[in-house]
């Protein structure tokens, strides 16, 4: 940036003596004219070294480069042009000033279009820059009018001088905007007291070298005088910000900064060189020095757009961490010393006074003393500020002491030796072994065997992540305790220097209670057989596994015949006793690698694995033997309760897993077969056969029936209440959908259909079309009876599947709802279906897209599958129904009864609501509620109930509940229930309620 710096009237002659734009002093002027600096971003180090142009790592010929080398093909054939004198001395005193002026107002340009492009938190600072070099670019323009132009010398005093004059202030002000701000009062007295010490210094030694000759010069006014000395004074100043802000920068934008300062530095050091006596006399305009302040205005043209400036701008604003380079250990010891260069710099100055024989000027004198007295109060700041800084580490350690050794989960820090050098006390508590027991043996002696490579291999890559993307990880391992027995611990991981800090927790019992009810998901809760999703498992891994080129595995199908009978002359505590005699029978007749299944009510299934016999005569033969002794063994007879022996036949069918079958074929292919053994008279084996398919046909005749039905408006809807235990209130409805038949009995769809029970967790054609009749129905009757002051909710049964269907619209159900103004909450989806095959993640985000639109959610059939127990741990659950497989014997069976009341306080520790379907006792009413259940749903209440007696129940008030075991029969209204057809559909039979047990006979299929 050139200045000017006149003491004196300058000869018209153009040579050495001839004053200059440039910040060149006038001949004749005793001063030298102090550096100037400027700093284009946060104010960094006058030192070319440290703003080097950087940009973004990246193969050579990148973003970036390209600018650099047209920069240096600039500076440099500027510089070449210096060299050879520009070939006259006309052109060389053009390309001196008006070249000058140019750079400089490209510089100004520069910053002021950048500073209008981006909008950051440094605009005003490369604005405040704009300016400044605005005013060296008119400066030099002036200056080149006079000697280029008018072909004169400059006067004394001219519009360039207040040009040059006006250049350091805003390049003061942008520092102080590109600076990290003190946070303390006791920071911004620090902040003065070192930018006074540097400026104190400087003007020491300035004023001993020069400055004193130039405030005495003789013959000059004051006015003179004064600008004379303006020049160096404020250059002084912007040095002193310049390096009293270096250590205090902002770390963003740190490549546009280093190249302004670069610029800055070249431009001082230029300055600084003119200054010198040699230089000065043989200056002639053009030559090399005037290519150093070009190339300063060029590099500050240039900094704003530094490439890697950019790209840390946009990840900061996309909110990706930005890595910033820590300071050097050199960089923070020169920060420490600068009060006390600056004290020695001060002295230099005193003594060289002193040493050349001169008296000490006064100036001299009073700058000296308030440096130093400036040292001394910023010393005394600092020792209070570190007084201050060291009692608040000793109170923050003292917390964190009380908050890690008063803590429940035992904090351990382990080096990375893996040897324990620190754990908190609540290990006695926790592991019941003492911390000084524990500190200094080896982690990997604590973890239980089995879990150690894991353990190992997770940290292992925890250490090699990235800390930004990963900062902590969770391990869970078995850890030995004081007694010897391990112990389930969850940890969490952090980074410590190199080791690791474990904060870990006992979940002993959380694991128990997740393998208790996982153990319950899979496994029949009266015959502790693996459930249907276990078996549907098991058999897949069959197929797909070690043994799928063995031939001969085959799935059994098992029904217990004459079963109903038993239960209805003997009672149902009786079949309880006789399916798990026969679950018995069942493990007991087949080989250890064979699976067996109960599937519900006196379903059974069993899993023969083949033994790798090639010729189908053999392993048909050897499975159908298989299946005969199963059928022997089923059949003898039972000794039940009261020492009654009942006898029960057993039909079996077989399907063989053939080349790339499915496991929900194979299944499908045994109950086939299964229902062909019982049509064809009971007790007796039978082999699927393809001509089986023609049920399927007759299944698909009975689903146009359902299609004609629906349109023709066969179909009623029925709500069933569902009753507060703790009230007796009618909180919700329960939509049923029931077919009303020429002869106007209602059907249940399961009656109608008579569909076996495969692919339970999919929603086949045949039913999709009831289930979008019965959700627009349920829908459009909640909303008239809300309109009507009867806002209850009401609860429609989907399966799971449905809401993944990508045939049906996305949002069917958002706009149902808003179609017929149904309030927030006044529609319940019952998830049905128990298919561990469907993509949880895809079901969680439909559900929870419901969830906000104001759709509650309940998980129908709990604890009686795997799917349940992976939904509620995924998916948004408002309220859990319990299966009535639990509710049926919940008052009978202790164990029932305890997996019951477990699963009950799942639902009150998650906040969610219960409703326990299938209360037909009033004992089972009175138990469900002392257990913790809060809503129930059966005929110990009322029934399915048509619009008119639903809208009667509600108007009457609550229902009168149990008090007294003993007098159950006398405290319980039961409403009227619609009749429902027990019987198989077309068949004989009276009219009766919906069966209470759920253990009855599978019935025969219609023919």
């Amino acid at each position: 940036m050139p200045t000017t710096a006149s003491a004196s009237e300058a000869p018209p002659a153009a040579g050495p003596a001839a004053p200059r734009p440039d910040g060149r002093p006038l001949p004749g002027a005793p001063g030298p004219v102090a550096p100037l600096a400027r700093s284009a971003a946060d104010g960094g180090a006058v030192s070319a070294s440290g703003a080097a142009l950087t940009r973004r790592p990246g193969p050579a010929g990148g973003p970036g480069v390209v600018p650099q080398l047209l920069l240096a093909l600039v500076c440099g054939g500027y510089a070449t042009g210096a060299v050879f004198g520009w070939g006259s001395a006309e052109m060389a005193t053009t390309m001196g000033d008006f070249g000058l002026s140019g750079a400089a107002g490209l510089a100004a340009a520069s910053c002021f279009w950048y500073a209008r492009a981006h909008n950051t938190r440094f605009r005003p600072a490369w604005l405040l820059f704009a300016v400044s070099s605005s005013m060296a670019g008119f400066g030099n323009a002036v200056w080149g009018w006079y000697e280029v132009v008018l072909g004169r010398p400059v006067p004394s005093t001219s519009p360039a001088d207040f040009c040059f004059l006006l250049f350091a202030p805003p390049s003061i002000i942008g520092l102080l905007v590109l600076a990290r701000r003190p946070v303390t009062r006791a920071g911004w007295v620090c902040l003065g007291l070192d930018s006074w010490l540097i400026g104190g210094s400087l003007l020491t030694l300035s004023w001993s070298l020069a400055l004193a000759h130039t405030a005495h010069f003789a013959g000059e006014t004051v006015a003179h005088a004064a600008l004379s000395l303006a020049y160096p004074l404020l250059d002084i100043v912007l040095v002193s910000m310049v390096l009293a802000l270096h250590f205090k920068r902002s770390s963003a934008n740190r490549s546009a900064i280093n190249t302004a300062i670069a610029a800055l530095a070249l431009t001082v050091l230029c300055d600084a060189l003119f200054t010198s006596p040699l230089l000065r006399a043989n200056y002639r305009s053009g030559q090399i020095l005037d290519a150093g302040w070009f190339a300063g205005y060029m590099l500050m043209a240039y900094a704003p757009w530094v490439a890697r400036e950019q790209g840390e701008e946009s990840g900061a604003r996309r909110g990706r961490p930005v890595l910033q380079h820590p300071s050097r250990p050199i960089a923070g010891s020169l920060a420490a010393l600068t009060p006390y260069l600056a004290a020695a710099v001060c002295t230099l100055g005193i003594l060289y006074n002193v040493l050349d024989g001169h008296h000490v000027d006064r100036v001299v004198l009073f700058t000296g003393c308030t440096v130093v007295l400036a040292l001394v109060v910023r010393q005394g700041i600092m020792l209070l500020d570190n007084i201050s800084l060291t009692q608040e580490l000793a109170q923050k350690e003292n917390h964190f002491r009380s908050l890690v050794q008063g803590s429940s989960d035992v904090i351990m820090i382990a080096a990375p030796t893996g040897i324990l050098r620190y754990v908190s006390p609540a290990a006695a508590g926790v592991y019941g072994r003492d911390a000084e027991e524990l500190v200094g043996s080896e982690l990997a002696s604590l973890i239980h065997p089995e879990d150690l490579g894991r353990v190992v291999h997770e940290v292992r890559r925890f250490l090699a992540a990235p800390p930004a993307e990963e900062p902590t990880t969770r391990i869970e391992c078995r850890f030995r305790s004081g007694s010897g027995e391990w112990l389930n611990v969850e940890s969490t991981v952090n980074r410590h220097h190199g080791g690791l800090i474990f904060n870990s927790r006992d979940v002993t019992e959380r694991v128990r209670l997740q393998a208790q009810l996982q153990h319950t998901a899979e496994h029949d809760p009266l015959t502790d057989l693996p459930n249907r999703a276990l078996f549907t498992k098991r058999v897949q891994q069959a197929l797909a596994g070690r043994r799928v080129t063995d031939a001969g595995t085959a799935v059994l199908f098992i029904d217990l015949d004459g079963f109903k009978a038993v239960n209805d002359s003997v009672g149902h505590q009786a079949g309880d006793e006789l399916l798990v005699q026969a679950a018995r029978r069942l493990q007991d007749s087949v080989r250890a690698g064979d699976s067996t299944a109960r599937f519900g009510g006196d379903e059974f299934a069993a899993l023969i694995i083949g033994d790798g016999t090639r010729d189908p005569a053999a392993r048909e033969y050897r499975i159908l033997e298989v299946a005969d002794r199963l059928r022997l063994t089923l059949s003898q007879p039972y000794l039940v309760e009261g020492g009654t022996e009942v006898r029960v036949a057993a039909s079996i069918g077989v399907a063989f897993a053939e080349p790339d079958i499915t496991p929900g074929t194979l299944m499908r292919n045994a109950d086939l077969a299964m229902y062909r053994a019982k049509q064809a008279g009971k007790g007796r084996v039978e082999l699927y056969a393809p001509q089986m398919q023609a049920d399927v046909v007759r299944r698909t005749e009975l689903a146009t029936r359902l299609r004609t039905a629906l349109h023709e408006g066969e179909f009623a809807l029925l709500h069933q209440p569902v009753v507060e235990l703790a009230t007796g209130r009618i909180t919700a409805v329960s939509a049923q959908a029931r077919w009303r038949s020429a002869q106007g009995i209602l059907f249940t769809p399961e009656e109608f259909l008579r569909v076996a029970e495969m692919d339970r967790g999919d929603e086949s054609a045949r039913t999709a079309e009831l289930g979008r009749w019965t959700l627009e129905k349920a829908v459009e009757q909640a909303a008239q009876r809300a309109r009507a002051g009867h806002g209850v909710p009401v609860y429609v049964r989907l399966p799971a599947a449905r809401l993944l269907d990508r045939s049906l619209p996305p949002k069917n159900i958002e706009a149902l709802v808003l179609r017929h103004d149904l309030p927030s909450g006044a529609l319940v989806l019952e998830l049905s279906g128990s298919d561990p095959r469907l993509p949880l993640d895809e079901l969680e985000r439909r559900l929870a897209s419901l969830r906000r639109f104001g759709v509650r959610i309940a998980l129908d059939g709990f604890g009686s599958g795997y799917a349940a127990m992976s939904a509620l741990r995924r998916l948004p659950i408002d309220v859990l129904k319990l299966d009535r497989g639990l509710v049926d014997g919940v008052a009978e069976s202790a164990r029932l009864h305890k997996i019951t009341a477990g699963l009950l306080r799942i639902a009150t520790d998650l906040g969610m609501d219960s409703v326990a379907e299938g209360v037909d006792e009033p004992e089972q009413a009175r138990v469900l509620r002392t257990m913790g259940c809060t809503h129930g749903q059966g005929l110990a209440f009322a029934g399915a109930l048509d619009e008119h007696r639903l809208r009667h129940a509600l108007d009457r008030g609550p229902y009168t509940l149990p008090t007294d075991p003993s007098n159950e029969g006398n405290g319980v209204l039961v409403g009227g229930a619609l009749p429902v057809r027990s019987g198989a559909v077309g068949g004989p039979g009276a009219l009766a309620h919906a069966p209470l047990r759920s253990n009855n006979e599978t019935p025969v299929p219609p023919t």
